[in-house]
């Protein structure tokens, strides 16, 4: 089926969902033990929000792991349609 026939399919979107969801935590906590591994294994969560949250770094920190997930997402279960 074609990508414009699969997104009007209600099941699409839930598949999609199941896809996406748990590809934004995996994604999210390896970017967090890739950018803070000392700090997390010395448990100072300020350093934590320190280098990835504060001072608008979230807004770059967040988008691009929801732009990821929402890209994998739409082509895996594009993929897997049948």
């Amino acid at each position: 089926m074609s990508f414009k026939k699969n997104i009007n399919n209600p099941l699409f979107w839930s598949n999609f969902l199941k896809v996406a969801i748990p590809f934004f935590f995996f994604v999210t906590i390896i970017s967090l033990f890739i950018n803070s591994w000392s700090a997390i294994i010395s448990g100072d969560f300020m350093a934590i929000a320190e280098q990835n949250f504060t001072n608008g770094k979230w807004a770059a920190f967040w988008g691009m792991k929801i732009v990821i997930s929402i890209i994998y997402g739409l082509w895996i279960t594009n993929k897997n349609m049948k």
